[in-house]
């Protein structure tokens, strides 16, 4: 038994930006234990599995060990692969998802995701959070509904200057980091830290715009933002808030594609 899978830069217009994802169409869904393997198999911070359903396609994500709830990147990369590869009629497809509904529309200048915006709340610094990250935030907010932390720092520069002990960060908390500050040239930058789901470092993370984007709309004033993740391969994403959701706007491009073999 073989199926079709992808590689794609989510959140890039060239190769080797971005953040890659694999995706892998299904007709019908296979048992847990063999998606988690794939997924570790394929060693990428997320492998996307959809399956066809009468008015979209339900979609999970999964990380090297876990299943996770949302993805913004390998959602991006799996809209791609429908329009570019699998030949997908119309211009909006709608996933299900553990998050529930999520829609991608395609237009000239990319594709944007509409997904759920995070409430925040006033959390406290914590003292081997920072020691493993080798900096301390001005201010700290909690995510609600999702094992995140949002660290805000004063510059830019504390962000890219972040070195952390990952297993130090995976002891001193169940929950991922998102470290941000505004930004030099564009409205707030991040990284992403997630030793606790098999990511150290993810490249670009949409899920943690769904936080990043409802804090900087409130403390800036603005409805549009215009972000950048500051990690190795770095992108932009380009951020819209308001009714409770989180529009992001990207490109992606396919890096490789080939076929999966099991043994069944």
């Amino acid at each position: 038994m073989s199926y079709a899978i992808y590689q794609v830069d989510a959140f890039s217009s060239e190769p080797f930006g971005g953040n890659p994802a694999a995706v892998m169409p299904l007709d019908k869904w296979l048992e847990d234990e063999l998606l988690q393997s794939i997924a570790f198999e394929n060693n990428l911070s997320e492998t996307a599995f959809m399956v066809p359903v009468e008015d979209g396609f339900e979609l999970r994500w999964f990380t090297p060990t876990v299943e996770v709830d949302l993805c913004g990147h390998a959602t991006l990369a799996t809209a791609h692969v429908l329009f570019d590869h699998l030949a997908y009629a119309g211009e909006r497809i709608c996933f299900h998802t553990r998050s529930g509904m999520l829609q991608v529309l395609r237009h000239d200048s990319g594709y944007t995701l509409d997904f759920p915006a995070y409430a925040l709340s006033d959390g406290a610094v914590d003292m081997e959070i920072c020691a493993a990250l080798g900096a301390r935030p001005s201010d700290v907010k909690q995510v609600s509904g999702a094992a995140k932390l949002l660290y805000v720092f004063e510059f830019e520069e504390d962000v890219a200057r972040i070195s952390p002990d990952f297993t130090a960060l995976l002891a001193a908390s169940d929950r991922c980091i998102i470290a941000t500050a505004p930004g030099d040239n564009c409205d707030f930058v991040s990284r992403f830290f997630g030793p606790q789901v098999g990511i150290n470092e993810d490249p670009v993370t949409g899920s943690a715009h769904c936080a990043l984007v409802p804090y900087w709309s409130q403390r800036l004033g603005l409805e549009r933002l215009e972000a950048r993740q500051i990690s190795a391969r770095g992108g932009e994403i380009n951020c819209e808030y308001g009714a409770g959701r989180v529009r992001m706007t990207g490109q992606a491009v396919t890096f490789m594609q080939g076929r999966v073999r099991l043994a069944r």
